[in-house]
This record gives C-alpha cells, sequence and structure tokens, in this order.
C-alpha cells in the first residue's frame, strides 16, 4: 500500500490556503479535485486545534472519495488521528524516525529539503517517501523562502530513487520546466486558490 501511495506522488500536489471558513474551504477543495489534483495536504497556520481538527476531517473525507492522496502538514498526532495518508515535515518538525513510530509502515513521510541535495538524501535515508525542493521561484506564501535552482532537480534526480516536489510560486506557465528538470509533482498554492475558476485552473497544471 506504502509503495503504491509513493508512486501515487505525481501532478498536482494542492496545498490548502489559510482559510477558517470550513464550508468556504470544502467548496475551493472540491473543485481543486475535480480540476484534477492527486495529493492534497492540508496547512493551515490561521485555525486553532479544534479548527485543524474538523478541517483536517472533513478533507480526509473528501479526499478518499476523490481518490487522492491527503497529506497533513507537520503534525503527525492530527496525521494519525485523522487516518491521512501521511505527513510533512519541515526542518524543525521532528524527526522521520519519531513520525514513523506514530503513522506506521504504510504512513507517507515527506520531507523540505529546501536547495539542500545533501538534505535531501539523508531524509531518504532515514526513510522519507518524497522529498520537496524550493522556493524555485518568487513565493507571495512564503517571500523570505530560501531560493533554489531549476539545476538543483536535474542534479539530484539520478540520486534519488523516491519522488521529488517542486514548490514556489508555481504556475501553470513555469511548472513544466521543473516537470521537465526531474520534478514528479507541483505543489501549488496562490495561482490554484487565487484562480478566478479553480477547476479550470487545476486542470490547467
Amino acid at each position: 500500500m506504502r509503495q503504491a501511495r509513493r508512486r501515487a506522488i505525481k501532478g498536482l500536489y494542492a496545498i490548502t490556503p489559510d482559510e477558517v471558513d470550513t464550508v468556504r474551504l470544502l467548496q475551493q477543495v472540491e473543485q481543486a479535485l475535480r480540476g484534477g489534483a492527486s495529493i492534497l495536504q492540508y496547512r493551515n497556520k490561521l485555525a486553532d486545534g479544534v479548527l485543524r481538527r474538523e478541517q483536517a476531517t472533513a478533507l480526509r473525507d473528501m479526499t478518499r472519495g476523490f481518490g487522492a492522496i491527503f497529506i497533513v502538514n507537520d503534525d503527525v498526532q492530527l496525521a494519525s488521528r485523522v487516518s491521512a495518508d501521511g505527513v510533512h515535515l519541515g526542518a524543525e518538525d521532528g524527526d522521520i524516525a519519531a513520525a514513523r513510530a506514530v503513522l506506521g509502515s504504510d504512513g507517507l513521510i515527506g520531507a523540505s529539503c529546501y536547495n539542500r541535495a545533501p538534505l535531501a538524501v539523508d531524509a531518504v535515508r532515514q526513510g522519507a517517501d518524497y522529498v520537496a525542493f524550493g522556493a524555485f521561484f518568487p513565493s507571495s506564501v512564503k517571500p523570505e523562502a530560501v531560493k533554489a535552482d531549476v539545476q538543483l532537480l536535474r542534479s539530484v534526480r539520478p540520486e534519488l530513487n523516491v519522488p521529488i516536489v517542486a514548490i514556489g510560486g508555481i504556475t501553470a506557465q513555469n511548472g513544466a520546466a521543473l516537470i521537465e528538470a526531474g520534478a514528479d509533482a507541483l505543489a501549488v498554492i496562490t495561482a490554484l486558490w487565487d484562480a478566478a475558476d479553480i477547476e479550470q485552473a487545476a486542470g490547467e497544471f
């Protein structure tokens, strides 16, 4: 099961906006899933613990209905409680072994590796199922994010036997170069949720 899910990390990787209105969030996500998003990561920096549990539970049910992978950002315990497919960890979000102990052998674990190839190699050695690099382009969500060069993807692709996710200011126009360079999936926030037609934007990706 885990290997099948790992292989499914490809295509449009939608990361939720900071939306406290659960009804609106679900409407937006449904459009993205209808448009073809294959992975959804729940990330909401504005929600408290109760709201995060409510939203994550509802999104878990929705993604299951669409056959999409559901990942929780940063919070291993929340991922476990809502039976998410996995968790995504940043540099300060705990280690991979601890997450594996909670999620078990079937849980997916993704790791942010920024612009550092050695970090990715180490994450895979520790058991990460996919790695993420970026920001490749200026990001309005994280304007202070470290910059990654497209050449990084070309250099690490032969070294890594797990899916690679690219993130940071990605649009349907600039994303093709990242796929060509070796990315398996494109993680998108602004270009998706700020679109006038979310379903159409997802389809374009």
